[in-house]
């Protein structure tokens, strides 16, 4: 049951972030975002990778924390990237 539990909470976080990335890419901007935000959340993802890493608790669960990871931190690149961009128009 636990481990079921899990899968939702990760599942539910995951989805915010295709969300996230598509607003970005639609708007060109990062208006709103906080790389500081994002960035805690990137590490937290990692930590809880090495969590299940150390403790040989690698289930199915396993992949949808590297898809997290994969996402978020791509959101993040969009941040810097966009807000790069944004600060040459100015």
């Amino acid at each position: 049951m636990a481990e079921i539990l899990e899968l939702v909470m990760v599942l539910c976080f995951g989805l915010s972030w295709p969300i996230s990335i598509i607003k970005t890419l639609k708007t060109k901007s990062t208006a709103g975002k906080s790389p500081l935000f994002i960035g805690f959340i990137v590490l937290g993802y990692i930590c809880g990778i090495i969590s299940k890493i150390l403790s040989n608790n690698i289930t199915y669960v396993f992949v949808f924390y590297c898809i997290n990871l994969i996402t978020t931190s791509f959101d993040l690149c969009l941040h810097f990237y966009y807000r790069k961009k944004e600060s040459i128009i100015k």
